[in-house]
């Protein structure tokens, strides 16, 4: 399964399924090209933020620990990113609250 970019490429003995093919594809196959188009943005994301870009570690062993790491890296920003806006509204929701309590006495 690859994306649009692989449209025109013949391989011998390998059969490329692309988002833009109609027969031959399966519903399990549809299914592997969804989850694939909805993956691409969060790797081009990790690629241009995350660190994605150079690896530093050796092997093929390196390139798996790599990738995974920065996948985590990826998911903590995410976290902490809601955990802020969750603080946020506490914070809000306390203030208000003391200043109606403030105003009402």
């Amino acid at each position: 399964i690859v994306d649009r970019g692989y449209k025109g490429v013949a391989v011998e003995g390998v059969k490329i399924y692309h988002p833009g093919l109609r027969r031959g594809i399966t519903r399990g196959l549809r299914a592997m090209i969804r989850r694939r188009s909805a993956i691409e943005p969060a790797i081009g994301h990790m690629k241009a933020d995350g660190k994605l870009d150079r690896n530093w570690l050796k092997g093929a062993l390196g390139d798996a620990m790599h990738a995974v790491l920065c996948g985590a890296g990826h998911n903590l920003r995410m976290i902490l990113r809601k955990l802020r806006l969750f603080y946020a509204l506490v914070l809000i929701a306390l203030l208000n609250r003391s200043t109606a309590t403030v105003v009402a006495t």
